[in-house]
């Protein structure tokens, strides 16, 4: 199975509403990151989809994970970025996040600004003239269901 009918397959096995959710974060990243490599995990928690420059998990800058209610954007090195919004939650040492309840909090030019501020801070640039690909990582064995 190629990557792409695998991934399609790790989504459709959630909800009717989370799933087109997912499909649209997903296509929008791409979108808004040419030359991007997507790394796809199949994990026990969630479907984590990754954008970065290369294969290697340190290279990543963005994540959108897939929850069996939600959708959410991660930043990776997000706990160093300026938010005097306070648009990002979480305390750990080095992710932050923020929910997707419809991609319109992208377009949202906070967002746009963490977003653009954690693309300059990456330790290997995206580079917009390498071709796309996704990458299936990993598939667990065991998964929490992916609906509620």
């Amino acid at each position: 199975m190629d990557a792409e009918a695998q991934i399609e397959s790790f989504i459709a096995k959630f909800s009717d509403e989370v799933a087109p959710q997912i499909r649209a974060a997903r296509a929008d990243m791409q979108r808004r990151l040419p030359g991007a490599v997507e790394l796809v995990y199949d994990n026990y928690n969630a479907l984590a989809i990754g954008y970065g420059s290369s294969e290697k998990l340190e290279d990543v800058v963005f994540s959108i994970a897939c929850f069996p209610r939600w959708v959410r954007l991660f930043f990776f090195r997000g706990a160093e970025l300026d938010d005097p919004e306070g648009r990002l939650e979480g305390a750990g040492a080095q992710v932050r996040s923020l929910k997707l309840p419809d991609l319109a909090v992208l377009d949202e030019p906070a967002v746009q600004a963490l977003m653009s501020h954690a693309l300059q801070k990456a330790k290997r640039p995206i580079d917009p003239a390498q071709a796309s690909r996704s990458v299936v990582k990993s598939v667990s064995p065991k998964q929490r269901p992916r609906r509620p």
